[in-house]
């Protein structure tokens, strides 16, 4: 009898040990899967705007087209309309022009954006890797800003002089010639950016374009809650001219917003998979234990224990025995955020995912939801299996040997 009961006792252990172990797995998963997401999400969220900023005011001819095609008045006016927006944080003044840049071996093709003295460069200082910022206080300053893909397809470094050709907006005319100095390298890990664009003086397109020094390309306007950002576009739509538009960052780029917007699901599929498996693996647990247990059972019966309480008994042990897992699990998973954050250990494929690192972003109220989601869903779904008490005889299981 002691050794049927020892045999007893090591096969409860195992499961209970098993079903322990898959809660840790399970939620260990959901964490890093979460923080992964939100720091993926964050990030390319982050890039894209950083360089386009979140709501560009431009001419409705303007819309389809990645270079400014015709210019708006730059205006007192205008900018109260903007700067009264409550979500509104910045904006700034912008003109894009093509043009190739060109060594005596090669050329690329690119994207020029001309920006005034007064552009914010110390929102992308984590983005800058040699040299420093343009220095647009000089009149027609010609130094830029170029991205490490350039660098390393032109072979030019800080401190070169390079020369770039624009075409002319009016027809037969000879391409504008002019010749830049490399202040600075950034690297965004973006291949939509790296591969074309680079910063310079506002003053070169407008002189190029024959534009007056108050037209500009658009306006590049960023928000304070990127939540609110339809709303926000709309309503700097409705205070605009009838000949200006402004256009959200998640409809200019509407494919990477719709991708990364499925990261949510992936993570709300991993979520259920993992509570369905952990809470299977429990009940196992659970069962084993009622049924190595039914003579207790028929004893608590017997002296006037309810069912539903002799329940809440055996439902509590197995969320004592789900705590534990859910202790191990979130032990691994922020400690997986932890080292990832602090060393970036994963790599990832930025023409993939747009970032070399894997980066991560988790926060208390993320992680409380997640183990109580986990917890609740779990006594829910247990209470159930645990209807089998409800069929034990207490004669005999009092008698059963």
């Amino acid at each position: 009898m002691r050794s049927l009961n020892r045999y007893k006792n090591n096969v409860s252990a195992k499961i209970i040990n098993i079903a322990t172990l898959s809660v840790t797995i399970g939620i260990s998963t959901i964490l890093i899967a979460l923080s992964v997401s939100k720091g993926l999400q964050q990030e390319i969220e982050t890039k894209t705007s950083l360089f386009n900023g979140h709501i560009s005011v431009t001419l409705f001819e303007n819309n389809e087209s990645q270079i400014s095609l015709l210019p708006i008045n730059e205006t007192a006016i205008l900018k109260q309309d903007l700067a009264e927006i409550d979500n509104v944080s910045r904006f700034h003044p912008v003109a894009v022009k093509a043009g190739i840049l060109k060594t005596k071996s090669d050329f690329e093709g690119i994207l020029f954006k001309g920006v005034t003295f007064d552009f914010k460069w110390s929102s992308l200082k984590k983005f800058l890797i040699r040299g420093n910022f343009p220095n647009l206080s000089q009149n027609m300053s010609k130094e830029i800003l170029i991205s490490r893909t350039l660098s390393k397809k032109l072979k030019i470094n800080v401190g070169d002089k390079i020369d770039a050709f624009f075409d002319s907006n009016l027809s037969g005319r000879v391409p504008f010639t002019r010749r830049f100095i490399v202040s600075g390298i950034f690297n965004s890990g973006f291949p939509d950016i790296d591969d074309n664009l680079i910063y310079g003086d506002i003053g070169h397109v407008q002189k190029i374009n024959k534009w007056e020094k108050n037209q500009i390309g658009a306006y590049e306007v960023f928000v304070k809650d990127f939540k609110q950002i339809e709303e926000t576009s709309d309503e700097i739509y409705n205070n605009l001219s009838s000949e200006l538009n402004s256009i959200p960052i998640t409809k200019q780029y509407p494919s990477i917003f719709n991708w990364i917007a499925l990261f949510d699901f992936n993570v709300f599929v991993i979520l259920t998979i993992m509570i369905l498996v952990g809470v299977i693996n429990m009940a196992t647990a659970l069962l084993v234990v009622v049924l190595e247990r039914t003579r207790m059972i028929g004893i608590l019966k017997a002296i006037g224990f309810q069912n539903n309480t002799i329940r809440k008994i055996f439902l509590f042990n197995g969320l004592v025995i789900m705590s534990r897992g859910l202790l191990f699990g979130n032990l691994i998973g922020l400690g997986f955020y932890f080292v990832q954050k602090n060393f970036g250990w994963i790599k990832l494929d930025p023409t993939t995912y747009f970032v070399e690192t894997a980066p991560v972003q988790i926060n208390f109220f993320q992680i409380f939801f997640v183990n109580s989601l986990f917890l609740i869903t779990s006594a829910a779904l247990l209470w159930l299996p645990l209807r089998i008490i409800l069929n034990i005889n207490p004669s005999q299981a009092i008698n059963s040997r």
